[in-house]
């Protein structure tokens, strides 16, 4: 799903789409969703929160804001609107919940001369884009939109 249609399923006002896109955000892949931080504070660490994505959609997030007002707050907006962190996210979350998951052992790259190349990659597997673990080992990087 592109970030347009992602965002089509969003409710949210245009300071919050302005705030998702200029504010210094973070993003972490966790095992429960995408924690994001606020580096444009002070002290980054406080304002962090995580957001929980669903089919492709952030649904939720454990900001006061998402909670007090109507529609999305700017954490969600922020993971909607970067396609390739939505799409790892949703992938990651596939598989942490149990549900899918590529059912076929790595091949075997040693005939493969990066020896950076981690054991378990199946890039090979994903027309391009890179597999979780060449993004977490930094061996590959997610495409910019």
């Amino acid at each position: 799903m592109s970030s347009k249609n992602v965002l089509s399923q969003l409710t949210f006002i245009k300071r919050v789409a302005k705030r998702a896109q200029y504010e210094a955000l973070e993003f972490s892949l966790e095992t429960r969703g995408v924690l994001v931080r606020n580096t444009s504070h002070a002290n980054p660490a406080d304002p962090e929160y995580l957001v929980t994505v669903h089919d492709g959609i952030p649904i939720a997030c454990e900001c006061p804001a998402d909670d007090r007002y109507e529609g999305a707050c700017k954490h969600r907006v922020g993971v909607a609107i970067r396609t390739p962190l939505l799409q790892a996210a949703t992938d990651h979350s596939l598989v942490a919940d149990g549900g899918i998951q590529i059912e076929n052992e790595p091949e075997n790259h040693a005939e493969d001369s990066d020896t950076n190349q981690p054991a378990d990659c199946y890039c090979d597997r994903l027309s391009g884009f890179p597999c979780w673990s060449c993004v977490r080992s930094g061996r590959r990087d997610l495409p910019e939109e």
